[in-house]
């Protein structure tokens, strides 16, 4: 907290101790932890624009309030989120755990390449690309030593896309709230790998928002908290991107968001393919993503008025 209030006080130009203050009383009255308060730039922020930010304390009270816990393994072991959500992955996948060498051999026959998981982490930890060569039994000796007991069919995804970047499966987050009846999207992002194979922002990716019609709406932002409108690598333009199928993406998840009830707060990841989409992966803690007020040409309301809309806050 105080390597953070030194930080901020330089970059608003305002006293150190002023910023450490403030960091202290927004946690009190908004529940915005210090990250919170950088991530989000509360120092140029007023009361009221204040109220209108999703904080990680408000967050983590909508998870416990609409959440049932005994349900989250359905969404944190991969292998029974596959199990679970099969119709909507659209790609081949295997358990090594339940398969011998023989299924195993049938099920690389063809692939060049194959993505390996563990079954319990995330932020794109603990996922490696494999190429499949002769010795399947060393290719699956070590997989189990690494715990990667999850191996998946190579997602391909749409050209539109993958010319944006190709190293990594790039991927949408979308949040949604199951009220019962109905599913709402409340935010979707767009995650983006940048010199690596996986998108996660904690792995070296970036981020950027939509609007309810797919189209990227502010420049991306990496975890160095650079401003990125063109990809660094491709040279693609990023801002003003129109996602490919984002119709069918919203309907896959309004779809998944019912298969489990006692969960209703959802961030769901998915991947588009050439003419359709596909789920990734669910969260049952959907995280934190709001635009940067530097960011939305003055508007400054956080995402938490839309949220107001379908949850009981």
């Amino acid at each position: 907290m105080f390597r953070i209030a030194k930080q901020v006080s330089k970059k608003a130009h305002k006293p150190y101790l002023y910023i450490l203050f403030d960091i202290i009383r927004c946690g009190l009255k908004y529940q915005a932890g210090y990250y919170d308060y950088q991530e989000f730039e509360f120092y140029l922020l007023n009361k009221e624009e204040r109220k209108t930010y999703l904080t990680r304390g408000i967050n983590n009270s909508l998870v416990k309030k609409y959440n049932n816990k005994e349900y989250w393994h359905l969404l944190q072991d991969k292998i029974e989120f596959n199990t679970k959500f099969n119709k909507y992955l659209k790609r081949d996948w295997i358990d090594l755990k339940n398969t011998d060498l023989k299924d195993f051999e049938n099920f690389l026959k063809g692939k060049e390449y194959v993505i390996a998981k563990e079954l319990d982490n995330c932020g794109g930890k603990g996922i490696t690309k494999i190429k499949v060569t002769k010795d399947i039994k060393k290719i699956r000796d070590e997989l189990i030593k690494n715990k990667q007991f999850l191996v998946e069919e190579i997602i391909v995804q749409n050209k539109k896309i993958a010319k944006l970047y190709d190293g990594s499966v790039n991927t949408l987050r979308f949040f949604t709230f199951f009220d019962g009846k109905e599913t709402h999207i409340l935010n979707s992002i767009f995650k983006i790998g940048n010199n690596g194979f996986v998108d996660n922002f904690s792995s070296g990716g970036m981020y950027t928002f939509l609007n309810k019609e797919g189209k990227v709406i502010c420049p991306a932002i990496d975890q160095a908290d650079n401003k990125i409108e063109i990809h660094p690598s491709t040279k693609e333009q990023i801002l003003g991107f129109e996602i490919p199928n984002f119709d069918k993406a919203c309907e896959i998840v309004k779809e998944a968001s019912k298969e489990i009830k006692e969960i209703q707060y959802i961030g769901w990841d998915v991947a588009i393919l050439e003419k359709d989409a596909c789920l990734v992966e669910g969260n049952e803690f959907p995280g934190v993503f709001q635009i940067k007020p530097s960011f939305d040409n003055g508007k400054h309301e956080g995402i938490l008025t839309e949220y107001k809309k379908y949850m009981d806050i």
